[in-house]
């Protein structure tokens, strides 16, 4: 199941979204370019030992790597499934919050996701990338404010594709079960690694509890 637009038109054109997703390319295009990958990413990644002690050998404070590791990724699918979400939901979250809130709000779901993957894995000294964290605060708080919203979505059924669309509490309920699952399964599995599920988890949860916090009385009288 994999979603591609949804049904839910702004009124003002996603500026600081279409920021983001360039921001990312261009990040990553850079990563790709350099000789140096893995040296840039145990610099400027989220390492979690580092963010609960502030002890470290990276050439940046830990603190500055909470937002360095949101632009940062760590291959072409990654992106690609980190932008496609960010593109689909952020420009909705984007309307409602106005542009400046909306850049504070994704920062803030991405610390609070470092931090959530940190607490799980605190002696871990794997640096974390990724926009997954901050794109998932934006999934949480698309799923509280417009929980109706059409998802247009890709279905595979074997060799066939289908398009249908799915409300997005469903859409995105399904994917936090999912993170839910699989963060689950790996806390039980002694060298798990790859995916930071509890960094999705932390970031959603956030977004969803928090939102309401950061819509402007104006937008609030909508509702």
């Amino acid at each position: 199941m994999i979603p591609y637009k949804d049904d839910n038109p702004t009124a003002s054109p996603p500026i600081v979204t279409v920021g983001f997703i360039i921001l990312n390319i261009a990040v990553f295009l850079l990563q790709i370019s350099s000789r140096q990958g893995m040296q840039i990413t145990y610099a400027y990644g989220a390492i979690p030992q580092s963010l609960l002690t502030f002890e470290s050998h990276q050439p940046v404070h830990p603190a500055f790597t909470i937002f360095s590791s949101m632009f940062m990724h760590g291959g072409l699918f990654h992106l690609g499934g980190n932008m496609l979400y960010l593109w689909i939901f952020g420009n909705n979250i984007e309307d409602r919050l106005g542009h400046l809130r909306f850049v504070i709000f994704y920062l803030f779901c991405g610390m609070c996701a470092a931090y959530s993957h940190a607490l799980s894995n605190p002696h871990s000294t794997v640096p974390m990338i990724g926009a997954s964290g901050a794109v998932s605060g934006i999934l949480g708080a698309y799923m509280l404010l417009f929980p109706r919203a059409n998802i247009h979505t890709l279905i595979f059924l074997g060799f066939f594709i289908t398009t249908v669309k799915i409300p997005a509490l469903i859409v995105i309920g399904f994917w936090a079960f999912l993170q839910f699952l699989n963060g689950m399964i790996s806390s039980g599995l002694p060298n798990a690694g790859g995916v930071a599920w509890f960094a999705h988890l932390g970031g959603f949860l956030v977004g969803m509890l928090t939102i309401k916090i950061w819509v402007p009385q104006a937008a609030r009288r909508r509702w």
